[in-house]
């Protein structure tokens, strides 16, 4: 059984701060917020009209597959189009039998079910085209891309809630680790629906404005959609063809709270489990630990008991340690969350530059960290985790860090 290092060599981004890896980054950096009244279904009846919409859909695939592709699969590749092109790698060179895509699943083409339902209701059976509802199944934007790029490997979609494409990282690094593949593409893509956002505002869980992690006056979230694509190589075969290593992922931990289906155990101990898991799995004391991605989600309930969770976990290092939701500027990007957030960390460790949690201006007493307020921040990151604290007591926490 081969233990092998994994690295990461290629990044791919799409939010509704930018089409590319560059835009996004910059826009976080810049502490630009994304969010933005909703224009791809009417929202005007629910709690909040806002969310954080990819204005602008990616281009440059077959009209012929781009017709056949939903929302959620056209973010995806377009982010796995770039992750590929930046790792440099040659596919005609490789097996294709030995590189695996591992994705976490979520909404995928729920939108497009929803329009054909809706044809179908207001204008009957032969206006409606049912070819739009095989989009449907979170295992489609996976699909897709091992089919665009003829890849022969392990495949798989995790659906953990808003855990699923962190979780994906996990399994597609332990992929590489026991000689079960030599390249991954893993991440993750989701997309915006009627059904998700009406369900958020049932629960009456989001914001009316947008959203406000670790503030006191916090009333919810903003829910958001993205594609996060990252490419794990084995670090031998990643060196041995002269690629570039963004980072190291070192490893994960995955824990159930078992408490409840959308509140998360208020007294931090389940995230904190989470937290020593990914901390023994990478090696890493608190110590080690230079940054937090927090989930960082703006709800009443989530903010508090994360904060704990970080303290039971880190000790005293937890207030020594940068912590910041780049959800207050992309929104709660749903199964796609935790793939853009590690793409984010990613970035953090190569640039030593710490994105900031925007729209804070009030501190909660159950709140205290150093959530990196409203301004990026210049600091050099060895080691950094990504939280993601989802629906269901689903929780993953990641570990990145730097290459020397």
């Amino acid at each position: 059984m081969d233990h092998r290092s994994v690295v990461v060599t290629g990044l791919g981004a799409v939010s509704s701060l930018g089409q590319s890896l560059k835009e996004t980054w910059d826009g976080l950096t810049a502490g630009r917020s994304g969010i933005a009244p909703i224009t791809i279904f009417d929202a005007s009846r629910f709690r909040t009209n806002l969310a954080a919409e990819v204005k602008q859909m990616p281009s440059g695939f077959p009209p012929a597959l781009t017709r056949r592709l939903s929302r959620s699969d056209l973010l995806g590749l377009a982010a796995a189009r770039e992750a590929l092109a930046d790792s440099g790698l040659l596919l005609e060179r490789e097996d294709p039998s030995r590189v695996g895509v591992v994705l976490g699943g979520g909404v995928s083409g729920l939108l497009d079910s929803e329009n054909y339902f809706i044809t179908l209701n207001s204008k009957g059976p032969r206006s409606a085209r049912p070819s739009r509802v095989l989009n449907h199944p979170p295992d489609q934007t996976t699909d897709r891309i091992a089919e665009h790029w003829g890849l022969h490997g392990p495949r798989a979609t995790i659906a953990t809630a808003c855990s699923s494409s962190a979780t994906s990282l996990g399994y597609a690094s332990d992929l590489i680790r026991h000689g079960l593949a030599d390249i991954v593409v893993t991440g993750g893509a989701d997309s915006l629906a009627r059904l998700t956002h009406g369900g958020f505002n049932a629960l009456r869980a989001v914001d009316p404005e947008p959203c406000r992690p670790f503030d006191r006056r916090r009333k919810g979230l903003t829910i958001g959609e993205a594609a996060g694509i990252l490419i794990f190589e084995a670090e031998d075969r990643a060196r041995a063809r002269g690629a570039r290593i963004y980072a190291r992922f070192l490893g994960y931990g995955v824990t159930s709270d078992a408490h409840h289906m959308t509140q998360p155990e208020p007294t931090g101990e389940a995230g904190a489990r989470t937290l020593r898991a990914c901390l023994a799995s990478a090696g890493l004391a608190p110590e080690d630990v230079d940054y937090v991605n927090a989930h960082g989600t703006a709800t009443q309930q989530n903010d508090p008991s994360e904060t704990a969770a970080l303290k039971r976990a880190l000790g005293d290092r937890a207030r020594q340690i940068p912590v910041s939701s780049i959800k207050s500027m992309i929104g709660h990007c749903l199964c796609s969350a935790g793939a853009i957030e590690a793409v984010a960390t990613v970035m953090t460790i190569v640039t030593g530059i710490v994105p900031p949690t925007i729209h804070y201006e009030e501190p909660d007493p159950d709140c205290d960290l150093d959530y990196v307020p409203n301004q990026a921040r210049e600091m050099k990151v060895r080691a950094a985790l990504s939280n993601s604290f989802a629906f269901g007591g689903n929780s993953t926490v990641v570990a990145f860090g730097g290459v020397s």
